[in-house]
């Protein structure tokens, strides 16, 4: 395997995240975000380390840009008559008000090419970002509920990542994540077609509405998943409370906990994460825009990695967030004051809680060794 050094650059940055730029899914800037004041003004020659990505719903990078486009090209009449009116709506009270519109800008994703221009977007400005191996989820039940096919849906992603490292230097593997707030059997159902359909999927994840859908609801679910030899890793401690980081890591025998913030609440349980070496996939600016945490600066992260937690930083769903990996990395160095010695720390934590193989991590390890810091 190779790795691409060429595409290690960085956008402008601003107080909301990346610069406002070109439009469409080849553009090398990422379209213009949301106004975030709890944000920080980052310098353009902030640093960029090589890491790995491995929180990031492919759904959530859909930019205002090219959810206009989709829309045009498909015939779709949105309900906003502009860009302007579309970021106006990017201001979120908890995660349901972000779900909402959420799933109703994935009505411009109609065909295999749409899927296919979207997952090309997120890869053009992750490699800017220095995201070296990308583990993406995608949700195939919001699609199969608005009419559109599994094949459509996993084939517009797949046939982007398939090039993923050859064309932009990203070594990627592709997770299939379910709903908690849809039934079990409906996950069931789901995950036996994509395994009928030998689809090209490394794991599932376990995503959407925390609160009132604890991990248990999904046992049957993680174990068929399991027994197909198939990752496992779910979103838990965001909203819900502590112990649905217990019962994904004893009901649901995960691999990763995706957010885990509010692990901090239960010593006992730091205690076993830190023991377990279990990877933590945290999100901050995400949190912050969710109201999980109220602003960056009250971010548990420090505290987490004081207690020798096994975290890594994130996009979850850069277009609604204010921010790509870079993005992260940058305002917490610029909020809340984080070292580059925890930034690199961080870095290699991601790569070695990858799902990427030993020769991967190898490469990429010495990649981040190599960059200077």
């Amino acid at each position: 395997m190779e790795t691409n050094d060429a595409a290690t650059g960085t956008g402008t940055q601003t107080a909301a995240g990346t610069d406002a730029a070109a439009t469409g899914p080849d553009s090398d800037e990422a379209p213009e975000l949301t106004e975030a004041p709890e944000l920080a003004e980052i310098p353009e020659e902030a640093h960029i380390l090589p890491v790995a990505e491995l929180h990031l719903h492919i759904e959530g990078t859909l930019e205002p840009e090219l959810i206009f486009a989709l829309a045009e090209r498909n015939g779709i009449q949105l309900p906003y008559a502009d860009l302007d009116e579309l970021r106006s709506r990017y201001e979120f009270t908890d995660l349901q008000s972000f779900l909402d519109l959420y799933y109703a800008n994935m009505a411009v994703l109609q065909t295999e090419q749409d899927f296919a221009d979207m997952t090309r977007a997120y890869l053009n400005r992750a490699a800017l970002a220095g995201v070296r191996h990308a583990e993406i989820m995608l949700d195939p039940q919001a699609h199969l509920s608005r009419g559109v096919s599994l094949e459509t849906c996993v084939n517009g992603v797949a046939s982007v990542l398939a090039g993923s490292q050859e064309e932009f230097g990203i070594s990627t593997l592709l997770i299939a994540a379910f709903l908690r707030d849809l039934s079990e059997d409906s996950a069931l159902e789901v995950l036996e077609q994509l395994l009928a359909l030998d689809a090209p999927i490394a794991g599932i994840g376990l995503d959407s509405a925390e609160v009132g859908n604890p991990p248990a609801k999904f046992q049957r679910l993680f174990a068929r998943a399991k027994d197909a030899g198939l990752h496992r890793i779910a979103h838990a401690g965001e909203e819900g409370p502590p112990s649905y980081i217990i019962d994904a890591l004893d009901l649901l025998d995960v691999e990763r906990i995706d957010h885990g913030i509010r692990c901090m609440e239960d010593p006992e349980l730091v205690e076993r994460l830190v023991d377990e070496l279990m990877p933590l996939t945290v999100c901050p600016l995400s949190n912050v825009r969710l109201r999980a945490v109220d602003t960056l600066a009250e971010h548990p992260l420090p505290a987490m990695l004081a207690a020798g937690l096994n975290v890594s930083v994130n996009s979850d769903d850069p277009a609604y967030f204010g921010g790509y990996v870079d993005d992260n990395f940058a305002q917490l160095k610029s909020v809340i004051g984080l070292s580059e010695f925890d930034c690199v720390r961080m870095a290699a934590n991601s790569i070695r809680s990858s799902f990427a193989s030993d020769e991967r991590k190898t490469e990429l390890l010495a990649e981040l060794a190599a960059s200077g810091v």
